[in-house]
This record gives structure tokens, C-alpha cells and sequence, in this order.
């Protein structure tokens, strides 16, 4: 299969779907691997570092129009939707619950969209995950960073110091992005408290956490409490495919403290705070109701050496899997990639998108016969 990795173009975005390492595996499989010029100079992979592994540098032009794979990190912006074409494959992060211009773009243009963030293994989100362990991690660091006074927030040192409290960290939301900006946050020294409505889930986090962290049971009246005496909140929550909740009101918001911070990671997903609104990295917070955002859509993008390698690690052996049976073979032999699958043919196959858009859903089956296959 010829395998087409494209420069990511939106703002700040400094990832790259494959790295070297992962061309050279799938040059050795028998695929050819074409990579736009500059598409990972960003994540310090210079198109030297391709060439060497046998990839071929190409235009953009070149590599929309005669790639049959398209790897990419982030969705495609309003200027690529006429790249698009029917009978490609794009396998990338679409987060198309809260893009209804792309969702339709992608069913008029015919092409085959399978989804990092909905690929799902008994529950987990293998190709979500290695980007929500980063984005965790950046949370707290963008907190702790917009808390300094003269960057508007009140002036307050995270960890504290001997003789003075710690401030006040809330998570709303257990899962991979929770924990990992529990993990930050108390490497900071910060006292920290995460709200998660799954009970087996606080368990598991008391045990892993070695119990540092106090854990509620999440609802409209604790997060309201919770909000109102911290310092920072993290917004945490997902929905896998479908648009994130508004926990956080934006009466919520105006009760929190002058100078406080909210980040918002669920932002891909539209944001899981009612005053939310997504930012980028060279323009990344706003205020209201004297709290400043953060609410940056593409986290990662801030880190490409590291977030790079990790997405790679994830998303190669599903590649592989793709460039080597077919789409498919693929899906009818891993129905955790099946989820991925967003829309084909001109159909879309992701009800929970389907439901935020008005959009007509079809199940995959029906358009692709799984069934047939497997049989």
C-alpha cells in the first residue's frame, strides 16, 4: 500500500503521524511510505531522516493525490477538506462530534475516516491514551504556570513552601488524563482532589496513588463545592466519540476564586466547562468572570519530540494491520479498530456523532459485511 504521511498545518501543531523508525517498518513490510517535505522537522525529524530509511519526500499536492493511507495527526482544517477524495483512507484524530463542518466534509468528499480517539479495546482508548498521558501532564504545568501573578493569575505557588499551604487542585474526571495530572500535581507538592462517578475506578485510583489524593464521588453539587475553594481545575472528562459534558458551570465559574485557573484537555471535544472556548498555544488563555482558560485543543502539539514517538508507538501495529490486509480484512478482524471507523462511503458509522450532528447514522456492518469476513 502507498502510505502518505502529511505536515500537520494548523496553528502551533509540531507533530508528525510516523516517525522514521516507524517508515522504516513499514518499508520493510513491502509498502512504499511517502512523506511531505517538513512534515517532521517540528518533532526534530529532518526529511534526511526519512530519506535514509527509504521514505520518498513529496509535495503536498503529490501526497494527497496518490496516497492511499493518509496519516495525520490532527483533523483536517477547512483548507485540506478538498484534498479529500473518494476511496482514501485518513486515519487520524477527528474529534468530529464537535465539528459539524468536517464531519460533512468528510461524508460528501467519499473518503474512508478512521479515528485514533474512537479505536477502543475493552473500554480503553489505546490510541487516545499515549496523548491524554501528555496532556494530563501539561494541565498541571500550564496551571501551576498561569497561577504567577504576573501572568493575571493570584499568585500562588502550587506546592506551597514549609510553613505555608499548598494550593488547591481539582480533577474533574478519573481516567488516563486525571491520573496522570494527579501524578504532576502532587510531584508539585499540591493537595489534590478528583471527581469520578465510577466506583471501581476511585478504587483502583486510591491503590495506585497510594491514597494522596482525597476522591468524590462526582455530582452537580460536589463539583459545584470542590470549584469554588480551588485554586486550579482540570477538566478531565470524556466521552469516547461524543461531545463532552458541561460539568462546570459558568455559575460555577464566577463563584471561584480572583485569579484562579481552569484548563480544559476535554476542549477537542467542545469542553467539559461552560465558558470554554479553544485557544492555541501562541494565544492560549483568556479570562472570564476573573478566572483565566486555558483551554489550547491541541496540548501535545507543545511537546512533538515526545508526544511523536508515543503516538507512533500506538498507532503503528493498527497501521500495519490496515496497509497490510486492507481496511477490510482489518476491521472484521479487530473490532476495536471497527470502532474507529467514523464514516465510509459517504455514511457515517459513529452513532454518538451522528446524535450530536442530526446526521443520518449507519452501522458499520451494514456497509461494510463484517460478518462475511470473519466467516
Amino acid at each position: 500500500m502507498r502510505i502518505g504521511v502529511a505536515k500537520e498545518i494548523k496553528p502551533d501543531e509540531y507533530r508528525v503521524a510516523l516517525t522514521p523508525a516507524g517508515a522504516l517498518e513499514l518499508i520493510n513490510r513491502g509498502h512504499e511510505v511517502a512523506v511531505e517535505s517538513g512534515a517532521g522537522v517540528g518533532s526534530a525529524f529532518p526529511d534526511e531522516a526519512y530519506g535514509r530509511v527509504g521514505a520518498e519526500l513529496t509535495s503536498v499536492d503529490e501526497l494527497w493525490r496518490r496516497s492511499e493511507l493518509v496519516l495525520k495527526v490532527k483533523e483536517p482544517i477547512a483548507s485540506e477538506y478538498a484534498r479529500l477524495r473518494d476511496g482514501q483512507i485518513l486515519f487520524t484524530y477527528l474529534h468530529i462530534a464537535a465539528d459539524e463542518p468536517l464531519t460533512r466534509a468528510l461524508i460528501d468528499s467519499g473518503v474512508t475516516a478512521v479515528a485514533y480517539e474512537t479505536v477502543e479495546v475493552h473500554g480503553a482508548l489505546p490510541l487516545l491514551a499515549p496523548m491524554s498521558e501528555v496532556a494530563g501532564r501539561l494541565a498541571s504545568q500550564a496551571g501551576a504556570y498561569f497561577l504567577e501573578k504576573p501572568l493575571g493569575g493570584r499568585g500562588l505557588l502550587l506546592g506551597g513552601v514549609p510553613g505555608v499551604a499548598p494550593g488547591r487542585v481539582v480533577i474533574v474526571g478519573g481516567g488516563v488524563v486525571g491520573y496522570n495530572a494527579a501524578v504532576i500535581a502532587l510531584g508539585l507538592g499540591a493537595q489534590v482532589t478528583i471527581l469520578e462517578r465510577s466506583i471501581d475506578r476511585m478504587r483502583h485510583l486510591e491503590e495506585i496513588l497510594s491514597g494522596r489524593v482525597s476522591l468524590l464521588m462526582s455530582s452537580i453539587l460536589q463539583v459545584a463545592a470542590a470549584v469554588e475553594e480551588a485554586d486550579l481545575v482540570i477538566g478531565a472528562v470524556l466521552v469516547p466519540g461524543a461531545v463532552a459534558p458541561k460539568l462546570v458551570t459558568r455559575e460555577m465559574i464566577a463563584g471561584m476564586k480572583e485569579g484562579a485557573v481552569v484548563v480544559d484537555v476535554a476542549i477537542d471535544q467542545g469542553g467539559c466547562f461552560e465558558t470554554s472556548h479553544a485557544t492555541t498555544h501562541a494565544d492560549p488563555v483568556y479570562v472570564v468572570d476573573g478566572v483565566t482558560h486555558y483551554c489550547v485543543a491541541n496540548m501535545p502539539g507543545a511537546v512533538p519530540i515526545t508526544s511523536t514517538k508515543a503516538l507512533t508507538n500506538a498507532t503503528l501495529p493498527y497501521v500495519e494491520a490496515i496497509a497490510g490486509s486492507g481496511l477490510h480484512v482489518a476491521v472484521a478482524s479487530d473490532p476495536a479498530l471497527a470502532k474507529g471507523v467514523n464514516v465510509i462511503e459517504g455514511k457515517l458509522t459513529y452513532e454518538a456523532v451522528a446524535e450530536a450532528h442530526g446526521i443520518d447514522y449507519t452501522p458499520l456492518d451494514d456497509v461494510l459485511p463484517l460478518a462475511a469476513v470473519r466467516g
